[in-house]
Formats: C-alpha cells, structure tokens, sequence
C-alpha cells in the first residue's frame, strides 16, 4: 500500500497542474477574443469616418477645378487686354505721325507714349524689363538731340531708371520651373499611413538563434508559452503618427489627396501666370499643410519636396511695380512750353 500512495499522490498533482494550465489557457483565450472584438468596433467607426472624410476630398476637387476655371477665364482677359494694349498702340502711333509738329514737341510726345506703353506692358507681364527699355531709349533720344530745354527731363528719366533697376520682382519662370517639380514629386511622396517592411538586422538573426537554442533546452510548457506570446505581439504594431487624421487614409482616399494636392499646385501656377499673387500664396500654404499632415515628413524625398515648397513661398512675393510719375511730370512741362 505504501508504494500506492505516492503514485496516486502525483497522478492527482499532476491533474492539478492540467487543470490550472487549461484554466490559464481559456482566460487568455477569453481575452484575446475580447481585444479583436474592440479592435473590430475601432475599425468600423473608422471606416465610418473615412467615408466622411472622402466626400470632403471630392468636393475640395471640385472646388479647385472651379477655381481652375476662373483662372483660365482671367487669363483669356488678361490676353483680350494685351490686344487692346496693341490696338491702342497702333492707333496712337498712326496719330504721331499725322500730326503736324516741331522735332522737339514730336519727340517728346513719342517719349511720353512709350514711357505709357511700356507701364501697361509692365502691368500686364509682371516685369519691369519693358520700363527700363523704355526709359533706356528716351535716354539715348534726348542725348543725340542735346537739347537745353529737354535737360531736366533727361535727369528725371535717368533718376526714374535707377529707382526702377533696384526694384526686385518675382522670377516667373524659375517659379513655374520649381511648381513643376513639386507636382512631379507628389506621386512619389511616402503617405503618413503607409505600413514600412521589417528590417532584419544581424542582431535580430542571433537573437532568433539564441531564442532557438533555449527552446530546444526548454520544456514544453515554456516552449508554449514563448509561442503564444510571440502569436499576441504580433496581433498588434505601435508606432507614432502626430497627425492622426492620416491614419484614417485608404489607399483610394490616398490617390485623392496627391491628385488635390497636384491641383493645388497647377491653381497656383496658374495664379502665378496671372499675376493673382494672394491666391497663389494662399494655394501653396495649402499644399504645406496638406504634406505636412497625411504625408510621411521623416523621408528624404519629403524633407526635399519641403525645402522646395519653402523656396517657393519665399519667392512668391507680390511687388508693386514703379511707376514715372517724375519723367512723366517733366516730359508734360516740357510739351507744355513751361
């Protein structure tokens, strides 16, 4: 009987052990059942929400293309006005040479229609190139005639033309060169949501190769145990995203946002090109918000596409072009008598 007891003694401490290690097995069972059902609530009140976001990024596309449209409606005018402008300058040359005047009075009229022509023209282009051409030719006029009375007008040309040379204006075409690249590069600018492949580094592998080695010396339960707990971690991935309004992005909803952005940029060149500077300005401040909070900014080619939008804005300043008041007041005395 003595031998009996022992061995009954460990068979029930071993039902024990089952017993408590079955009990063990189902709480974690009953847990993670309880996590993936919260888990699936999460995921459908955030598919509910991406929905909302969506028609939000739809009617934002068609609100740019509206204002795409108005832009190509500016410029057709701004080009009926430059026909005008031409128009006018055809008329008025055919009158200088009808009228009936002095050398002197004929060239100071011409004098004053160019110095006209060339501010419309500057107005119209954004540049101040057509004003020191104009004022460049009066001067080189009025010298070949070395005419006492037209003195004061030569000085008020040459003090007008250094006032206009030291006007700095905005660098159209490098502008619309760097707009371009910025609508080149959204298409390969990493989103904020965008899940990035493991990296197995050489401590990973001997890190797995120990884990091995101390399993094959483990016992059984243990090796369950270390399985089970690599299964859970795996279930679930942390990582930071300060914008979370980029977490609810689907990859259709991710196409949307470059192809507005992409819009954004082509309103602004367009802006640009029709000299509305605040629309422009307001245009890429949108664009920086718009990287800056569904885009991945921790990437070279983000980081890039950043300075490069920063340039932008640095350049995409509106300057009042100069004006001849001055030369325009003594070419008037002169023409005057006075």
């Amino acid at each position: 009987m003595s031998p009996q007891v022992p061995a009954a003694a460990g068979t029930q401490t071993l039902l024990w052990a089952l017993c408590i290690a079955c009990t063990v097995a189902l709480a974690l069972s009953v847990l993670l059942w309880w996590k993936l059902s919260n888990i699936q609530e999460t995921l459908a009140r955030q598919s509910a929400d991406s929905g909302s976001v969506s028609v939000e990024a739809r009617a934002s596309a068609k609100q740019a293309q509206e204002l795409s449209r108005d832009t190509a409606a500016r410029l057709a005018l701004n080009e009926t006005r430059w026909s005008e402008v031409a128009l006018q300058r055809t008329q008025l040359e055919e009158l200088m040479q009808s009228l009936s005047r002095s050398r002197d009075e004929n060239l100071v009229v011409d004098i004053e229609s160019a110095l006209r022509l060339a501010l419309q023209q500057a107005q119209l282009t954004g540049s101040v190139q057509p004003l020191v051409g104009a004022l460049k030719s009066a001067q080189q006029r009025l010298s070949r005639v070395a005419q006492p009375r037209l003195t004061p007008v030569l000085r008020a040309l040459t003090r007008d033309l250094e006032r206009v040379q030291t006007v700095a204006i905005t660098d159209t075409p490098a502008l619309l060169i760097k707009m371009d690249e910025l609508v080149r590069q959204v298409d390969e600018l990493p989103l904020a949501n965008a899940v990035g492949l493991a990296i197995v580094t050489p401590a990973t592998a001997t890190a797995t190769t120990s884990s091995w080695a101390r399993a094959i010396s483990a016992s059984w339960w243990e090796q369950w145990l270390k399985e089970l707990g690599g299964q859970v971690a795996d279930l679930v991935r942390i990582s930071r995203i300060d914008q979370p309004e980029a977490t609810l992005l689907s990859p259709d909803q991710g196409f949307f946002v470059r192809e507005n952005l992409k819009l954004r940029l082509l309103n602004a060149r367009l802006g640009l090109l029709a000299r509305q500077f605040d629309a422009s300005r307001n245009d890429v401040l949108a664009v920086r918000r718009d990287l800056t909070r569904y885009f991945e900014a921790n990437t070279r080619k983000s980081q890039a596409a950043l300075a490069l939008l920063q340039e932008v804005e640095t350049q995409l300043k509106q300057v009042e072009l100069p004006r001849l008041d001055e030369s325009l007041a003594a070419l008037a005395t002169a023409s005057a008598g006075r």
